[in-house]
């Protein structure tokens, strides 16, 4: 009885603390500001699945000339994409359709673009489109910005 009450105290405490480091990693990356929730599908088809597969929900950062995009449901402190504002192509804008609607925020546009070559799609708010859009336009003179 009491191994069995001192597991069950382990497995808790550890659910605890495992919720804790979400809770302190998600701070720390919000801490610079310049953050906002986007789902990301990498390496997109030409054609667009709307089947809902492939988005992975996240939290992008503006920082300087680059956007970095980290997973919601990870404890790494690094960025597990970063995108430059210079290699950044918007191809075009689109909402969510079929199954993607069940997959994505509720109010989220999806924003089909080219990144190195790489086809990729983003899913945010329309508030946080028009400022993405915004950053890309920004660009310091002498850079390319190829915005549809």
């Amino acid at each position: 009885m009491v191994l069995a009450l001192t597991v069950c105290g382990i497995v808790v405490a550890l659910v605890v603390v495992g919720l804790f480091l979400f809770g302190l990693r998600r701070r720390l990356i919000q801490r610079s500001g310049g953050t906002f929730d986007c789902s990301l599908r990498w390496d997109v088809a030409e054609k667009p699945d709307t089947g809902g597969k492939g988005w992975s929900y996240g939290v992008a950062r503006y920082n300087g000339d680059r956007i970095e995009w980290y997973r919601v449901f990870s404890y790494a402190v690094r960025p597990r994409r970063v995108l430059e504002r210079s290699q950044i192509e918007v191809a075009g804008r689109r909402l969510p359709e079929g199954e993607e609607e069940l997959a994505l925020l509720s109010d989220a546009v999806v924003l089909a673009c080219v990144h190195r070559g790489t086809r990729l799609e983003l899913a945010m708010s329309e508030d946080a489109l028009t400022g993405f859009l915004a950053w890309l336009e920004a660009a310091p003179p002498g850079q390319r910005v190829n915005v549809a």
